[in-house]
């Protein structure tokens, strides 16, 4: 009978072992850390939500929903859609489950998301993200939190040499309505020599044309008004107090006036965290204020702001994690003493000391095995060590070790770890090695 053909990974997807897995834990590490200091509430939302979440937040127009998401009809008839940004979801859940009696609410979470899109560098279509969230807070002095918790996890990283905070305003709604009509009036004198994608932006998103990246847009959209044109005065003073209060807590930034958000509900502050060493998709971390989100749900106006970043593009921009490795191995080179291996490694392992145990394979290699794993300390389990006490009695109670050469210890000069876990009970003539009980252990 013929093999059956192993199903393949499908394509965009990643499997996770090693390097790649430390790379990912420790941005994690790091990500969970920060956001305790800054007092941001862990939270879980659904993979998959209604499509409506997506499709009203994100925008029915956005490549995301036309073409990047993973929709399907599941056996109720519903549409539902895998989540492809966390934002969206929050929101829901806010509304939903009764989470405005506790605004202004900082969150923090991390997990997969999904888009059908060209895999590239650090690009794939389940990815992972972290996200920082405030929802229920109007003040800049929330912009500043979040940018400031964002470049001290970058600095916690240690990547952020390179990395600029580009930050721009896209003002309030009458700054952004004035701003619009003057770019929709620009645009439409150069339609003809727009790219087709920017000609379709015009209709329904003219603000995107700003940030395209087709050669034929660039000079048109460079001679474009600003927002700085058309800034009300309590829209410049909101970005007067977010630039002040970066300066203060001494984060640089640097003004991109041509960083946008193609939604209406975007307000204020945009910004994106930008790098030079992941080639031309060179934001590592990205977001703004969204104050009208919540109302697209069906929510009251609700002010709000955040910023999300891909995991794999920051594991890609940190130095290699080291393996971890136990910090005591135990090499059971007498098959006799497997129970006492057992017992001995259950023991450490339960105080907090990272053990394995080699109790399998040649004994005459087992040794050698257990010290290719790089620990601070082996131990060699056998009967010698145990003098002429009863291997059953010694299974129980006796635990007989005796010190390998470990990278800390050699010989009886004992390491600080195995004087916190044994006593000296002796020593081995042959070797003049010591033996030791684990402490608490009753004497054979």
């Amino acid at each position: 009978m013929a093999r059956p053909e192993t199903p393949k990974p499908i394509r965009g997807t990643q499997d996770l072992l090693g390097e790649s897995a430390r790379r990912h834990h420790a941005v994690v590490e790091a990500f969970e850390r920060v956001r305790r200091l800054y007092g941001f509430q862990q939270v879980q939302v659904p993979i998959f939500e209604a499509t409506a979440v997506f499709a009203r937040s994100i925008g029915e127009t956005t490549d995301v929903v036309s073409k990047e998401m993973y929709t399907f009809e599941d056996r109720g008839g519903d549409s539902l859609t895998l989540r492809p940004e966390f934002t969206a979801g929050l929101c829901r859940a806010y509304l939903t489950e009764g989470w405005q009696q506790y605004a202004p609410l900082k969150l923090a979470t991390h997990g997969p998301v999904f888009r059908y899109e060209r895999p590239q560098k650090g690009r794939y279509r389940q990815f992972h993200q972290i996200d920082a969230e405030v929802i229920g807070a109007a003040e800049p002095a929330a912009d500043v939190e979040l940018l400031v918790l964002a470049d001290q996890l970058l600095k916690e990283l240690k990547v952020d040499d390179g990395v600029t905070l580009q930050l721009n305003t896209l003002g309030d709604s009458e700054t952004r309505d004035a701003w619009r009509q003057a770019l929709v009036r620009h645009f439409e004198g150069h339609r003809g020599d727009l790219s087709e994608d920017s000609q379709t932006r015009l209709d329904k998103n003219p603000l995107r044309i700003l940030d395209s990246k087709d050669p034929k847009d660039r000079p048109i959209a460079d001679a474009a008004p600003g927002i700085d044109d058309h800034m009300s005065s309590e829209a410049g003073a909101f970005f007067e107090a977010v630039t002040r209060g970066l300066d203060a807590a001494g984060v640089a930034w640097t003004r991109n006036a041509r960083l946008v958000r193609g939604l209406d509900y975007y307000r204020h502050t945009a910004f994106e965290f930008v790098t030079d060493r992941l080639g031309a998709q060179g934001t590592v971390l990205g977001g703004g204020r969204y104050d009208g989100l919540i109302e697209t749900l069906g929510g009251p106006h609700t002010p709000a702001v955040g910023w999300a970043a891909g995991i794999e593009r920051l594991g890609m921009l940190i130095h290699p994690p080291i393996a971890e490795r136990p910090e005591i191995v135990v090499a059971v080179e007498d098959d006799q003493l497997q129970q006492v291996g057992t017992k001995l490694v259950s023991g450490l392992r339960r105080k907090g000391v990272a053990t394995e145990v080699i109790a399998s394979g040649s004994v005459k290699k087992r040794f050698d095995r257990a010290m290719k794993l790089d620990p601070r300390v082996v131990l060699s389990l056998n009967t010698h060590a145990l003098g002429t006490h009863d291997i059953a009695r010694a299974k129980l109670k006796t635990l007989g070790v005796v010190i390998g050469q470990g990278r800390d210890a050699a010989g009886p000069a004992l390491d600080d770890l195995l004087v916190e876990h044994f006593d000296v009970v002796g020593t081995w003539s042959e070797g003049g090695e010591v033996i030791l009980r684990m402490k608490g252990a009753p004497a054979a």
